[in-house]
């Protein structure tokens, strides 16, 4: 037993990252939507407006699924909120599972830990122990945020419940993932895959007419939905997930138990013809190593854009409310009831995204120091500075390409639907996302080279401090000069408002001072491993 809570609490803590990140989305999407939502539909006459506009968008079913009450906070807030944080849900889900497991193999940290006095069934079950306590954090997070946004107690409990019974059914399908693959980056593959199709399967039952709402019922969101908080609640919905998440654990369990360490059952494809491309300096080596992680931000990103674009041209003053424009005023967000406007003020959530990638290639930055790859090559004719320069400039380029990316998609959404946004306008808003994504990466760049095991914690903390100080801090009205430490204060929301050309500047030297400074102080200190 004390070894299982010994192996429990390191996988815990190695997913303590992760967790925070999401404990903190999941905390910020319940608050601000259910106190939006009150005073910004305050009367019964604004909120059928809104429940009637929302029953005409297919776009927004599709994404948040089918909403049963919308003349409420808590049926608004268990569509609005509980439609997003069970798909969040489902990705923690799936990378718990895959890196308490197969990535623990990958790095070798299983096989030695199995030579000891330790069965496979102990550390399958402290892996799951701590997943299970991960899932905890994210209900108490969600069940806390519920409630400071006016949300009553108990439906907060059951609708923190409803998102976060997606969790052990991903996570199942990571384990069995996890299982099947030879390598993390396959077992991650192949459990998105199956999130993504049971988001297709909710989303064409939610929004498409007709008799195609019994496929709601082959997928776990669909299951989340089914269980209706504040819209005639089904608990009995709960045995599904149950059921399910029993019978993926016990198959990734057996199958953990009857194959050898570190090997899967699909084919490795450990040998192949080589290939050279890419090698010739450490920025294209970085470039090679990361290209997968780069290709599913930008698919991401794309696809956010694609969908933002092509909901621009939805929102009208029919259904915006007087206090509903007061909070976004607040937020710099202006008026959102033109297309430019609109994508002004959902772009600042495509920095935040473009921001975090940014984070991710710290992590990456450190995990090749803590793995020792590093050391491997600066035993080449290869520079300290030169490397590090390197792989910055790849996380810039790479947050570009984002950027650009998320300006055309946006663009190509809002022109499939008749609105009046220019390709030009659409880029500047892409590029506008940069300034501030540099300073973070250079801030995350200046923590590696002083703090390099918690690196990556300080790049993620840094991001999720900003954004929460610039949403809560205005709704909150704080004080202007607090509100301006805050990166994403000081940007403007192109193309509904003028690019700050100043605030920019500020940005980008800030950043290219702190990169100087990582340079100079990485190329004096010890290599850690971790």
């Amino acid at each position: 037993m004390r070894v299982a809570s010994a192996i429990a609490r390191r996988a815990f803590a190695d997913a303590r990252v992760r967790t925070i990140s999401f404990a903190i989305l999941f905390f910020v999407a319940a608050v601000t939507q259910g106190t939006a939502y009150e005073e910004g539909y305050p009367t019964i006459e604004d909120r059928i407006r809104f429940a009637r506009s929302v029953g005409e968008n297919d776009a927004a079913r599709l994404l948040y699924g089918t909403p049963h009450d919308l003349l409420t906070v808590g049926g608004y807030v268990a569509w609005r909120v509980g439609g997003s944080l069970a798909i969040l849900a489902g990705i923690w889900g799936l990378l718990a599972a895959v890196r308490a497991m197969r990535a623990e193999e990958e790095s070798g940290r299983s096989e030695v830990l199995l030579t000891g006095a330790v069965g496979r069934r102990t550390v399958f079950a402290a892996q799951l122990a701590a997943i299970g306590a991960g899932a905890v954090v994210l209900w108490l997070t969600a069940f806390a945020g519920l409630v400071v946004g006016s949300v009553p107690v108990g439906g907060s409990a059951y609708l923190a419940l409803a998102i976060v019974s997606v969790i052990p059914v991903f996570a199942g399908v990571g384990a069995v993932a996890s299982q099947l693959a030879p390598r993390k980056r396959m077992a991650t593959g192949l459990a998105s895959a199956v999130l993504a199709v049971a988001f297709a399967l909710r989303g064409v039952a939610s929004s498409t007419s007709g008799g195609a709402e019994w496929l709601r019922w082959l997928s776990p969101l669909g299951w989340a939905e089914e269980l209706r908080p504040f819209a005639g609640a089904q608990p009995v919905v709960l045995l599904l997930p149950v059921v399910a998440s029993a019978a993926l654990l016990l198959a990734a369990g057996a199958l953990w138990e009857r194959r050898d360490v570190g090997s899967g059952l699909l084919p490795a494809h450990d040998t192949a013809e080589p290939r050279l491309g890419l090698l010739g300096s450490p920025a294209t080596q970085a470039l090679r190593s990361e290209r997968g992680a780069i290709a599913a931000w930008l698919v991401g990103v794309a696809a956010f854009a694609l969908l933002m674009g092509y909901l621009s041209d939805a929102v009208n003053e029919d259904v915006l409310s007087d206090q509903v424009q007061e909070q976004l005023d607040k937020l710099g967000g202006g008026s959102i009831v033109t297309p430019a406007g609109y994508l002004g003020f959902t772009f600042l959530f495509v920095v935040l995204a473009v921001s975090l990638f940014c984070c991710m290639q710290v992590g990456s930055v450190r995990e090749e120091e803590s793995e020792q790859r590093l050391e491997t090559l600066l035993a080449l004719p290869v520079g300290r500075r030169r490397w590090l320069a390197g792989r910055l400039l790849v996380a810039a380029a790479a947050a570009g390409a984002l950027a650009l990316a998320a300006g055309l998609l946006a663009w190509a959404g809002a022109s499939s639907q008749g609105a009046d946004v220019s390709v030009a306008s659409m880029i500047g808003a892409g590029a506008n996302c940069l300034p501030a994504a540099l300073l973070f990466l250079a801030i995350g760049a200046l923590a590696f080279a002083l703090l390099p095991r918690v690196a990556a914690v300080v790049a993620y903390v840094v991001v999720g401090a900003a954004f929460a100080l610039e949403l809560f801090g205005s709704l909150l009205e704080a004080p202007g000069w607090l509100l301006a430490v805050s990166p994403f204060h000081n940007i403007g929301l192109v193309p509904g408002e003028s690019f700050e050309a100043g605030a920019a500047a500020v940005m980008v030297a800030l950043a290219l001072v702190a990169a100087l400074a990582s340079l100079a102080l990485f190329a004096r200190r010890d290599l850690t491993a971790a």
